[in-house]
Order: structure tokens, then C-alpha cells, then sequence
């Protein structure tokens, strides 16, 4: 018995039965109870497992109860998901990480080879069904910064959608080590926990931050917000001098302008999920 797990067992349950449209017969029973009287109601008890089509305009919906043998009851009531529609438009209040059509990075994790080859077949056939109603940065964005991160990790590079599914199914057929989009790799140790160390003058380059400017929103709101606040201190433009970069020789300039570059990279791993313990510099 799963004991204090078993509510949570049958709303596993149930969400699987929707995601199928099958709804399992109960376990252990040949027929239903004579102490109740079944003709008395709509309520019937399924022996073995019948079809749950879907109804336009009516979600699925079913009720998961528990009860404990110290007298808690409990009920969650479940309702399936909307269908995932690829007309559907964007929030236009939500700020994407990124919007380039350039490489992305695809993140799988699982407990053990099994574990992650199951989780990339489940990804590349999800992603395979849902057709142009997702983006592979979504994707991305969804794995990186959703789910959780198990100790067998492997990451699938790709520009191209059938390529970073093509990736995926290697992962999945545990071929993995013989795609070269695909990189591998396993936690040896405990969790760590992330620090972010910003180096001081010395590290810039002329063009320091430019192209992330132009294909990240995070990073171009938080560069934007701290031309705002240099503006009143400064007689140089933050967005000339990263596209230009004659000024970062002087130290002057190439001080707030490695402040305001750390800031906004904060700004992008935060949007992605990564969330410092420390930082420093």
C-alpha cells in the first residue's frame, strides 16, 4: 500500500486517464457490491476499462477521494488541460528570454539511462504530435527552467526543429553518444549551490554585450533600465558605447558599463531558472 501517497497515486491516476481517454477498470473486484444499490443512481463501477471520448465543449472531469484511516477525507477535483492551440496567441505582457531563430539548447534529465532515454522519447514524441504549436525555444525555455533536474542530464543542440528532434530520438534509442548534437553527462556529487562571481575591469572586449542585446528581451530591459539610472551620473550613452566601443578604454566608462553587462547576464540566467545562492564581484 502507498500509504499517505495514495491520494496522490490516484490523481496520477486520473490525469493519465484523461491523457489517454481511457479510464481504468478497478483493481481486485469481480463484481460490484450488494450493499449498494447501483440501479438507484448514474454511479456504476467499472470492472474493466471503457473509452472516454472527448465532448466538444465539455472537458473531462473526474473526483479523486481519500480516506485515512484516522477519519480524513479528502477530494481533489480534476479537470483536463485546454488543447494546445497553435493559433493561439502570445502574452504580450511576457518577455521572452530570446527570440532568435539561432541554435538552442534542448535540456533532458532523468534517474538513470532508462530514465533519461524515457524522458527524451516522451519529449520528442510530444513534440512531434504538437506539430508548429510549439517553438524549440519555448521548449527550451520549458526544460531549463520547469522541470526538475535529476543526476543523468543531456543536452540536445539544434537551430532547426527536425534536428533538435532528430537529436532527442538518438537520446531516446540511447544512441546518444554517436549524434554529435547530443552532450551527455551524469552529477557525481551532492547538488552545489550556484554562485555567480562578476570580474572587474580587465575582462571587457569591444562588442562586449551587443548580440545578446539584439536577441534577448530579458537582457535589453535590464541593459535599457541601467542606461536610465547611468544617465544622470554619465555624459556617454550606455547603448553607444556597447555598439561602438571606442570609450572602453577609459576607466570611466568601462567600470559602469561592466556593472550594467553583469547585471542584465544576472537578469538572463534568472529568466532561464537560475537562481544564485551568492553573488559576487
Amino acid at each position: 500500500h502507498t500509504q499517505t501517497a495514495s491520494g496522490m497515486a490516484g490523481v496520477m491516476k486520473m490525469v493519465l486517464a484523461m491523457r489517454h481517454g481511457l479510464v481504468p477498470g478497478t483493481l481486485h473486484v469481480d463484481a460490484p457490491s450488494s450493499h449498494v444499490d447501483w440501479s438507484a443512481g448514474e454511479v456504476s463501477l467499472l470492472t474493466e476499462a471503457v473509452e472516454w471520448p472527448e465532448v466538444e465543449g465539455r472537458p473531462r472531469r473526474a473526483g479523486v477521494s481519500s480516506f485515512g484511516i484516522s477519519g480524513t477525507n479528502a477530494h481533489v477535483v480534476l479537470e483536463e488541460s485546454p488543447a494546445l492551440s497553435a493559433t493561439a496567441s502570445a502574452d504580450v505582457d511576457a518577455v521572452p528570454v530570446f527570440v532568435v531563430d539561432g541554435a538552442v539548447p534542448w535540456v533532458v534529465t532523468g534517474r538513470g539511462g532508462e530514465g533519461l532515454a524515457g524522458q527524451a522519447g516522451r519529449l520528442a514524441s510530444y513534440v512531434e504530435s504538437a506539430g508548429e504549436g510549439v517553438r524549440s525555444v519555448d521548449v527550451a525555455w520549458s526544460l531549463a527552467s520547469t522541470r526538475t533536474a535529476f543526476e543523468n542530464r543531456a543536452v540536445v543542440l539544434g537551430a532547426e526543429h527536425d534536428a533538435l528532434i532528430l537529436g532527442t530520438k538518438a537520446l531516446a534509442a540511447d544512441d546518444g553518444g554517436s549524434a554529435s548534437s547530443v552532450v551527455r553527462g551524469a552529477v557525481t556529487g551532492g547538488v552545489d549551490r550556484v554562485v555567480f562571481v562578476f570580474p572587474g575591469q580587465g575582462a571587457q572586449w569591444v562588442g562586449m554585450g551587443r548580440e545578446l542585446w539584439d536577441v534577448s528581451p530579458v537582457f535589453a530591459a535590464s541593459m535599457e533600465a541601467c542606461e536610465r539610472a547611468l544617465a544622470p551620473h554619465v555624459e556617454w550613452s550606455l547603448s553607444e558605447v556597447v555598439r561602438g566601443g571606442g570609450e572602453l578604454a577609459e576607466v570611466d566608462v568601462v567600470q559602469p558599463v561592466s556593472w550594467a553587462v553583469m547585471v542584465s547576464l544576472a537578469a538572463v540566467w534568472r529568466a532561464c531558472g537560475v537562481q544564485p545562492s551568492v553573488v559576487m564581484g
